[in-house]
C-alpha cells in the first residue's frame, strides 16, 4: 500500500476508536459495554498493525498482538465471567443522563484536539494527525469513569482509557518500549484479578455493585 493510502486506513481506525468511545459512553447495557471494550482493543490492535507496516517498526508488531490477545480475549472473558458468577444483568447506571453526558463528551473533544494540535506539528510520525483523536478516547474514558455508579462500568472505562494512553503513544513516539507494554500488561491482568475478588467483597457485604453504598457507609 502506498503511503497516502496508508495514512487514510490510520485515520479510519482512529476514527472508528474515538465513534466506540462515545459509544461506551452512552451505552446503557453491562453486556453491550464489554462487548465495545472487546471490539475497541480489536481496532487498537488492527491499527498497531498498520502502524507497524508503515513505519517498520517491528516491536509494534508484538504490541499488537499483544494488544488482541489481552483486550480483545483475556480481559472481556474475565468481565463476562465475573458478570456470570455475580449474577449482574443490570443496566449501567449514570450519575448524568445521557444527553448532558454526551454534551460534555463533545466538549472534551473540542479541547482535546486543540490540546493536541501543537503536539501534534512537533511530531514527526506518520499518526501526528491522529494524537487529537488519542487525547479525546482517553478523556472520554475518564469521564465515563467519573459518571458511572456501578463498579464494573468504571473499571471498564479504566481499561478504556489506557487504550487510549497507548494509542497516543504510539501516534506520538510509535510505541512505549516492549518491557513497559509487558508490564503494564501484567500489572492490568493482575489488577483484574483483584478487582474481581473485591466486587465479590462488595457483594456479599452490601448484596449490591453500587459504589454510593460504600459512601454512605464512609459518613456513617
Amino acid at each position: 500500500m502506498t503511503t497516502p493510502i496508508i495514512g487514510q486506513v490510520i485515520n479510519l481506525l482512529a476514527s472508528l476508536l474515538l465513534l466506540i468511545a462515545f459509544a461506551m459512553l452512552s451505552q446503557r447495557r453491562i453486556l453491550s459495554l464489554i462487548n465495545l471494550f472487546a471490539l475497541q482493543g480489536l481496532v487498537l490492535s488492527v491499527s498497531t498493525a498498520v502502524v507497524a507496516y508503515s513505519s517498520s517498526q517491528h516491536h509494534l508488531y508484538y504490541s499488537a498482538a499483544l494488544t488482541l490477545i489481552l483486550k480483545v480475549l483475556i480481559l472481556p472473558s474475565i468481565l463476562h465471567r465475573l458478570i456470570r458468577k455475580l449474577n449482574v444483568k443490570w443496566d449501567v447506571e449514570t450519575l448524568l443522563n445521557i444527553p448532558i453526558t454526551m454534551l460534555l463528551g463533545i466538549v472534551l473533544v473540542i479541547f482535546a484536539f486543540n490540546l493536541a494540535a501543537p503536539i501534534s506539528q512537533m511530531a514527526s510520525t506518520i499518526t501526528k494527525g491522529t494524537l487529537g483523536i488519542a487525547m479525546a478516547s482517553v478523556l472520554l474514558s475518564f469521564l465515563m469513569m467519573i459518571t458511572r455508579s456501578k463498579a464494573v462500568p468504571q473499571v471498564i472505562g479504566f481499561l478504556a482509557m489506557e487504550n487510549g494512553l497507548f494509542f497516543a503513544a504510539t501516534s506520538a513516539t510509535y510505541g512505549m518500549p516492549m518491557v513497559v507494554e509487558l508490564g503494564i500488561a501484567l500489572d492490568v491482568l493482575v489488577g483484574m484479578f483483584i478487582l474481581g475478588i473485591f466486587f465479590f467483597h462488595i457483594r456479599e457485604t452490601f448484596d449490591s455493585l453500587d459504589l454510593q453504598h460504600m459512601e454512605k457507609l464512609k459518613e456513617d
